[in-house]
C-alpha cells in the first residue's frame, strides 16, 4: 500500500508566500492570512482558484458582496491616492488582492460593520 500525498496546501502556501513577498507584505501578515484561509474552506477555495487563474471565483458572498466587490472597493479607495500623483506599493494589484482576502475574512466575522463601510464609501483609514 502506497502513501498518498496531497501537495495542494503546500503549493497554496508557497503561492501565498511568494505573492506576499512581491506585494511587500511582512511574514506576520502572510501567516495571519494563511491561518484565515486554512480555517475557512470557502475562502481557501477562492484563494486556490485565484492562484490557478489570477481572477476571483466569486462563489463566496457575504451579504451579497464577493471577492471582486471587495477588490473593486479597495481600488476605489486607492484612486484618491492616485489622483494626488502618488502610487505607493499599497496600490499594486497583488497587494489589493491579498488585502481583499484579509478583508473578506474580517467581513465574515463582522458583516454589519464591513457592509456599513463599503456602502458609506469609507476607506482603509477607517478599517
Amino acid at each position: 500500500m502506497g502513501i498518498l500525498y496531497d501537495a495542494r496546501k503546500l503549493k497554496a502556501l508557497e503561492f501565498l508566500t511568494a505573492l506576499g513577498e512581491y506585494a511587500g507584505k511582512d511574514a506576520e501578515f502572510t501567516q495571519q492570512l494563511w491561518t484565515e484561509l486554512i480555517n475557512d474552506g470557502r475562502l481557501y477555495d477562492e484563494f486556490v482558484y485565484y492562484a490557478d487563474n489570477h481572477t476571483f471565483l466569486d462563489e463566496l458572498k457575504i451579504r451579497g458582496y464577493s471577492m471582486s466587490d471587495i477588490y473593486v472597493w479597495q481600488m476605489d479607495k486607492y484612486n484618491i491616492v492616485r489622483e494626488l500623483g502618488k502610487n505607493p506599493g499599497s496600490c499594486n494589484k497583488e497587494t489589493l488582492v491579498l488585502n481583499a482576502f484579509m478583508e473578506m475574512a474580517a467581513m465574515k466575522r463582522d458583516p454589519d460593520e464591513y457592509v456599513k463601510r463599503i456602502e458609506s464609501g469609507k476607506g482603509n483609514d477607517r478599517l
